[in-house]
């Protein structure tokens, strides 16, 4: 089957975007499509089967929508936009708004780039309280760290607060020098990293002297009440229930609140419930609070990444499936650590 279209009025500048360095970004479409593409002059034409030709066409013609927008077309979107019409979503990228939440320092805006990151951060807009779940590199706390630089800049909230379970914050973190605040900071780093990217060091810096920035571990939290904030609790996974309860009974009048956490990387003791899991049982019906699932297609980090977070869904569906097999397996990987294999 051959088709071919007229894309001589978005000009080669636009072409280019589409085909991207190299073409790479047409040799994925015809990785993923099994689908044979040439570009001459204003026109594309594609050989394959009729089902996988028609795929194609609709695939360049998203690109074309996201390249009108001004987007950089990159190996994320290509395979985002693939995998919406591989899984007949039809959640494609270009549902998703062009409205930017903020810019970083350098000037880059950010703003969703999923269709469930906008889910995501739709419910932070509509939500007292938003917990938002899923795999490394979805953007789960970067999101709400920029709503809530966005939220401070508007003047919303007086103030953000930022706090993690230091879940080592026994006997591990008394080996490490210095005082108590250099004890926690190795555990608070990601959440400092992304306000720098975002506001810059010295504007960071000038806000937490004045006490409108915090950045505190999960226990600071305790007996306060938390009102006309920005509050972001990250790596939720890692919270006890109880933990959870006391977290949450935290939150004062005209705040908002974003939870984030990856059920997948739990570093709690084998056989302790999480304040995630329980949260979610609890709290899923009460009106206010917004309970968001990421999934891998939502990763935004290198393509790689996207792949190792679908290996591991696949494995954990896998073993789900065979609980016996699950355990000897978990049994056997563990003796080989041990044994330094």
């Amino acid at each position: 089957m051959v088709r071919a279209f007229d894309v001589s009025d978005a000009g080669s500048a636009s072409i280019q975007n589409i085909a991207g360095a190299f073409d790479k970004n047409i040799a994925i479409i015809e990785d993923r499509l099994s689908v044979s593409i040439t570009i001459r002059g204003g026109g594309i034409r594609l050989e394959g089967e009729e089902g996988s030709t028609a795929d194609a066409v609709r695939v360049i013609k998203e690109l074309l929508v996201l390249d009108g927008r001004g987007e950089i077309i990159d190996e994320q979107k290509v395979n985002y936009t693939l995998d919406s019409i591989k899984d007949a979503s039809e959640e494609f990228i270009t549902q998703v708004d062009k409205d930017v939440i903020c810019h970083t320092i350098s000037g880059k805006p950010v703003k969703a780039k999923t269709v469930g990151q906008k889910k995501y951060v739709d419910a932070i807009d509509s939500n007292m309280i938003v917990f938002g779940i899923g795999p490394a590199g979805t953007g789960k706390t970067y999101l709400a760290m920029a709503k809530a630089i966005s939220a401070f800049k508007k003047d919303e909230i007086s103030r953000i607060i930022l706090t993690r379970p230091a879940i080592e914050a026994g006997e591990k973190l008394g080996f490490l020098p210095g005082d108590l605040q250099s004890k926690i900071d190795p555990y608070l780093r990601p959440l400092y990293d992304a306000l720098w990217g975002i506001m810059g060091a010295e504007s960071f810096q000038k806000n937490m002297e004045k006490g409108l920035i915090e950045v505190a571990p999960l226990a600071y939290m305790r007996g306060r009440t938390l009102d006309n904030a920005f509050i972001i609790l990250d790596e939720a996974q890692n919270t006890t229930p109880a933990q959870m309860k006391m977290f949450l009974t935290r939150v004062g009048f005209g705040s908002k609140v974003v939870i984030t956490g990856d059920r997948t990387q739990k570093d709690l003791a084998e056989g302790s419930a999480s304040g995630l899991d329980v949260a979610e049982a609890v709290l899923g019906r009460i009106e206010g609070i917004s309970f968001v699932n990421l999934t891998s297609k939502d990763v935004v980090r290198h393509p790689l990444v996207q792949k190792i977070v679908k290996a591991y869904e696949e494995y954990d569906a896998r073993m789900a499936k065979d609980p016996f097999r699950r355990k000897n397996n978990d049994k056997r990987h563990g003796n080989r650590s041990k044994k330094g294999i």
